[in-house]
């Protein structure tokens, strides 16, 4: 089970309920967040999201942390005694621990230490009150290297025909936690692959073999695919509702929209593009495609507000693309 947070930017919205973080910008801008919980499987041999919740922002409550405290726990008591919690590293763990979550694989920044569970052996001088420091990665730090802990197992395996290697940490706790037996402990797994730089660094408190491991890290990214197909796909990062509830509602609809989307393409027959495309794939853009090229529908009643629109308005610039040219014209004039 996935969960993961997507935005819709609105930067030109008055009076928007939320902000988040935009990296190329570096401050906040005004969006709409939601976060999405789902449940991996796989459709005609591809891996999709079967989504369970899309949380939103509340109209009188705006904070992204009071949030994430409602979808911890929605999560908590919709997770189901054979599924385990994936979440990417804008999760902490010890968010998961307060959830109380005791199943879960969260993605670790680069940075990441812990401490063992233990305190270490003593000789002389002041006891220690903390386990040993556990760096699962070398880094530098005011130009001199830290240098990374060794690894309680190395492990290694062939995938796809490449080598990858595995390094493991057992029973670690959080730098501000004292040892004690009672903690609930974790283990760090550094899965290098040569097919990328950086080693992913990944922790859960289940014991589990390392192809495990990255293969459900793996599994985690048939979440994300939602809210690329729901804003390129469908068109909604051209949304121009203004009023409060709408705003809020129109992201959710375009992510259900988009999640059945991609489910029907999966389970539609692939169509060609043309005569040279031989071996077409079950795509959503395929399928949308199909869809342009179909009629209105006319053998179902639709209700007096859903009408197919008669005037032409294709060479109208619409969304921000018309207020933009209008603020150009007034400039210019």
């Amino acid at each position: 089970m996935t969960v993961d947070i997507t935005v819709f930017w609105r930067p030109a919205l008055k009076r928007c309920p939320s902000k988040h973080d935009h990296p190329a910008a570096n401050r906040a801008l005004p969006a709409v967040i939601v976060w999405i919980s789902g449940e991996v499987g796989e459709v005609n041999g591809q891996r999709m999201a079967l989504p369970r919740v899309f949380e939103r922002v509340h109209s009188t409550d705006t904070s992204e942390n009071n949030l994430w405290q409602r979808v911890r726990t929605n999560v908590q008591q919709g997770l189901q005694e054979d599924e385990m919690v994936v979440v990417d590293a804008g999760v902490t763990i010890s968010a998961l621990h307060e959830a109380g979550i005791e199943r879960s694989l969260i993605r670790l920044a680069t940075t990441f230490t812990a401490r063992r569970n233990v305190l270490p052996d003593h000789h002389r001088g002041r006891k220690a009150k903390d386990g040993r420091l556990v760096r699962p990665l070398a880094r530098q730090y005011q130009g001199r290297t830290l240098a990374a802990t060794p690894p309680d197992e190395p492990y290694t395996w062939e995938e796809d025909g490449r080598q990858l290697r595995a390094e493991i940490w057992r029973n670690l706790v959080l730098n501000e936690v004292t040892p004690d037996p009672q903690h609930r402990v974790f283990d760090v797994y550094a899965i290098s692959d040569p097919a990328f730089k950086q080693p992913w660094l990944l922790a859960t408190p289940v014991k589990l073999k390392p192809e495990r491991v990255r293969a459900m890290d793996t599994d985690r990214w048939p979440v994300a695919h939602i809210p690329v197909r729901a804003t390129q796909m469908v068109g909604a990062h051209r949304q121009c509702v203004h009023n409060p509830e709408r705003v809020q509602r129109l992201p959710a609809l375009a992510l259900l929209a988009g999640s059945m989307l991609s489910f029907l393409a999966a389970t539609f027959p692939a169509p060609p593009t043309g005569f040279w495309d031989r071996k077409p794939k079950r795509t959503p853009g395929r399928f949308r495609r199909l869809l342009i090229g179909q009629p209105f529908p006319k053998d179902v009643k639709l209700p007096g507000h859903l009408r197919e629109k008669k005037s032409v308005t294709g060479h109208v610039p619409k969304g921000n693309l018309a207020r933009w040219l209008k603020t150009a014209n007034m400039a210019a004039t």
